[in-house]
């Protein structure tokens, strides 16, 4: 079968770039923020659950027939009921997406424990066949996988790689680490680099991509087509931005501390602000302010000091605090590695 072509580049000129899909994050309203401060060439929905009696869900949704940004979306599913994939493929087919994303790296024990997600990697004669369901019923437009190196180590990973070429995959996003590591420890840039060499289409590299300077260091370390950035997006918005500006030889503008706090202002103000107690919308802040704080304040005052806020004053008033005090500071191109 030949494959689909993926949706025009935004910057044909360059490498790709995307963000990742994270559960409770890149909604709608999220990749809104984003694209405010820069957008990425894709991005990619939380997944849809799916299983015997799953739905697609309107919220998740929304991020597809309501996004306004100008950029292609990939519709992400998880599960591992083969008819019930191959169902909810077919529905999301017949919405505007970009094509159709199966969740092989998620690394919460709640979910591979479930045998879906990174838990599938245990077993890719699993994958074969949910691939070449998928594959047959996703045949007009790009099929695409985001996975991990492995599930305990990488002893199946070049397995995998074959099933994706047998099926003919049109993206693969790939994350260096394997699912036990969750988010700690080095990143395996040299088995991505394999990956770029075996398989038959594009590679987004994925893991700790965390500025525009280590982008670069993995483009060239890889020869992925291109970067798939998560947390990192979170504490810096302007990351896309960053990284185009980077792979032209462009100074990088830096982004005064006043429009970090700006940027807070907007995640503060979601949509459903209005429906949630104030201390629920704290905590919600926090899980961005985590990222933020890393790039605001190599110190970890702000960090510690956040983390032990309860109130909507406490919190900003420790934010104008760190961030207005003095105008000519600016966001760190990276975090410290020191906190």
């Amino acid at each position: 079968m030949s494959q689909v072509l993926l949706p025009q580049s935004l910057h044909k000129d360059l490498p790709l770039t995307a963000l990742a899909p994270m559960q409770d994050v890149t909604n709608l309203w999220f990749m809104k923020v984003i694209a405010h401060y820069g957008s990425p060439d894709y991005f990619f929905t939380e997944y849809f659950r799916v299983n015997d009696t799953s739905r697609l869900n309107r919220s998740i949704l929304a991020a597809i027939t309501e996004n306004d940004t100008g950029r292609p979306v990939f519709a992400q599913m998880i599960g591992e009921s083969i008819p019930h994939l191959v169902r909810t493929a077919k529905e999301l087919c017949n919405y505007n997406i970009a094509g159709v994303d199966l969740n092989m790296g998620c690394p919460a024990p709640r979910i591979y424990r479930k045998n879906v997600g990174g838990g599938l990697l245990r077993e890719p004669e699993k994958v074969d066949r949910i691939l070449g369901e998928l594959r047959s019923a996703v045949s007009d437009r790009p099929l695409t996988v985001k996975m991990r190196v492995g599930f305990e180590n990488t002893d199946n990973f070049y397995k995998i790689l074959d099933i994706i070429n047998r099926h003919s995959i049109d993206l693969l996003s790939l994350h260096g680490r394997t699912v036990k590591d969750m988010y700690h420890g080095a990143v395996k840039y040299d088995l991505i680099a394999e990956a770029v060499r075996l398989v038959n289409c594009p590679v987004l590299a994925n893991g700790n991509i965390h500025s525009a300077k280590t982008a670069l260091e993995v483009l060239s370390q890889t020869g992925a087509a291109g970067v798939m950035v998560g947390r990192w997006a979170i504490g810096n918005p302007w990351i896309f931005n960053q990284i185009r500006q980077a792979l032209r030889c462009e100074t990088i503008t830096p982004v005064p501390l006043v429009e970090v706090r700006n940027y807070i202002d907007r995640l503060w103000q979601t949509p459903t602000a209005a429906n949630f107690p104030e201390r629920a919308r704290v905590s919600y802040l926090k899980m961005f302010l985590n990222y933020i704080a890393l790039l605001v304040d190599a110190e970890g005052a702000f960090l510690r000091l956040m983390r032990h806020t309860q109130t909507e004053v406490e919190l900003f008033n420790l934010c104008d605090r760190f961030l207005l005090a003095d105008l000519t500071k600016t966001l760190a191109l990276a975090p410290s590695l020191s906190v």
